[in-house]
């Protein structure tokens, strides 16, 4: 294992961030002897960033914690055509509206993990690249910047090649993603001195597509670090969940349906997620990490609300973990529980079990719905409900005033009359 110099690869390699880089050595010395500055870019094809964008986020968190400046770009030129990396199918393509609106939602995440105040060299910088690609000069840049492509290179990139190995269509309008983000570090490095560039591992035929560019066109050297694309210990992919994405803005999400996402996470993944998603420091990680048996429901609990504290501040961490103690250890309704509002005028009149259960989101559909019921998983009040066809009324609200719905152990909803 390599012994790093600088303060932030030494954290990368403690906390199991690092995949690939691509000169250890080079970078090492560069972030050992001065400030340096790096981007992840993040396309918005959503409202929100969901949870499998969490590692590069804490990525650009150590890397100001340690010193230096972390770029967290927005991708308002790119998210025109589409990252295509190991898709399908071509993305749908959104109006400037739409992505511009994408991005004002999206931003709202970032300043809890970023400070975007700190002074001149060490504040964080949120840069949407539509800057210099919107409005580019095609001829010129084919001329300038497409001249330094290999056609025969970029289809042997895996994101390419997986693609074109199953048949499956590649655009013109994606097959140039690849060439706009290459030019992306080139200009990052131009207008701001960027000299790093980290991201999945799934993106790392990109960035090295990055640098090689930069050194065509001059620039200094430039630095690629990639993590790991991580599953939980069962194979399921991050950032979701049974009931949909994992979203990381409060509006989409809220900070009990997020702090439930981590108190379920599997035992053999407790220290990984430890390392990987809060900033504990190692000592204390590695003494929860030693919990055995029912103890490592106490490590969980822990992960949960540290993770939701970075997003949603300590305060809703702290309620959202009350709440859980409350509605699993005590049986209690409270008011912190996820709330589906329902006309009282629809209450009054009986709405069918199975479509309620699908507009509380605890199913995606009337089928799914159904085998929950028969299943012996849903309970209205805490009580076993095994009616299919039965009609939820104004009859079961409780003195609270609301209707308690549950799905297993763990989802609760609570139904509120309006």
């Amino acid at each position: 294992m390599t012994k790093f110099k600088s303060d932030f690869l030494r954290a990368m390699q403690e906390r199991g961030f690092i995949h690939q880089i691509s000169d250890e050595t080079g970078l090492d010395d560069l972030l050992a002897k001065e400030s340096v500055t790096a981007y992840i870019g993040y396309d918005p094809t959503a409202a929100s960033l969901h949870a499998g964008s969490l590692i590069q986020i804490m990525m650009l968190h150590w890397f100001q914690a340690t010193g230096h400046q972390p770029i967290s770009l927005m991708g308002g030129g790119t998210g025109m055509v589409g990252d295509p990396s190991f898709k399908e199918e071509a993305r749908q393509l959104m109006t400037i509206d739409k992505i511009e609106d994408n991005i004002a939602s999206i931003k709202r995440c970032f300043a809890q993990y970023l400070n975007y105040e700190a002074g001149p060299k060490g504040g964080a910088m949120m840069i949407n690249n539509a800057e210099w690609l919107r409005g580019l000069n095609y001829l010129e840049f084919l001329r300038d910047v497409g001249r330094h492509f290999s056609v025969n290179r970029m289809l042997s990139f895996d994101s390419v090649k997986t693609r074109l190995d199953r048949e499956q269509s590649l655009s013109f309008l994606e097959f140039n993603y690849m060439i706009l983000q290459a030019y992306d570090f080139v200009e990052l490095n131009k207008r701001y001195d960027c000299r790093l560039q980290m991201g999945g591992s799934d993106q790392w035929g990109n960035i090295i597509n990055g640098i090689d560019l930069g050194h065509r066109m001059g620039t200094p050297q430039l630095y690629a670090l990639t993590s790991p694309l991580l599953t939980t210990s069962s194979g399921a992919k991050m950032g979701k969940s049974a009931t949909g994405a994992v979203w990381l803005n409060a509006d989409m999400l809220s900070a009990y349906d997020f702090w439930q996402y981590w108190r379920n996470t599997e035992d053999a993944d407790v220290e990984r997620f430890l390392k990987l998603y809060t900033t504990m420091p190692m000592d204390e990680i590695k003494k929860l990490a030693s919990l055995g048996g029912s103890e490592i429901n106490e490590a969980k609990k822990i992960l949960a609300t540290e993770i939701t504290a970075i997003l949603h501040g300590r305060t809703a961490a702290d309620e959202a973990a009350e709440t859980a103690r409350k509605t699993f250890e005590e049986g209690a309704l409270s008011e912190n529980l996820p709330t589906v509002e329902i006309a009282s005028a629809e209450l009054e009149a009986g709405i069918g079990l199975l479509g309620l259960i699908v507009k509380a989101g605890l199913a995606a559909s009337n089928g799914e719905a159904r085998r929950h019921v028969q299943g012996g998983a849903v309970k209205i009040n805490d009580a076993g409900v095994s009616d299919e066809r039965m009609a939820v009324g104004s009859a079961q609200l409780t003195g609270d005033g609301v209707i308690k719905l549950s799905l297993g152990k763990k989802k609760h909803i609570l139904i509120k009359p309006v």
